[in-house]
């Protein structure tokens, strides 16, 4: 089996009310050298089976559709994530 991870972003006209609620939040705990935070969605879908590019696409597709919000979001990335083999065998 493998792991494809989609992630998606807010255009970057949109505002990010969660993403400055972060930034001010780093800034009271002391961390000062960030000027700018987005926050994202993360998405990990198991496919059983070989990943083509016809996978790919398909996950792209249903990003698009489902996983996002085309009217305020991007999906930034799309990509196979090769399984830690040493967390898999804790």
């Amino acid at each position: 089996m493998a792991r494809v991870v989609v992630e998606v972003m807010p255009k970057p006209e949109i505002l990010d009310p969660q993403g400055k609620a972060i930034s001010s939040g780093l800034r009271r705990l002391g961390f000062d050298g960030f000027t700018d935070v987005r926050q994202g969605k993360r998405f990990e879908l198991t496919v059983d089976g070989e990943v083509t590019d016809a996978v790919l696409a398909e996950v792209r597709d249903a990003a698009e559709k489902l996983l996002s919000n085309p009217v305020i979001e991007n999906v930034v990335a799309v990509r196979v994530e090769e399984e830690d083999t040493e967390a898999g065998a804790r």
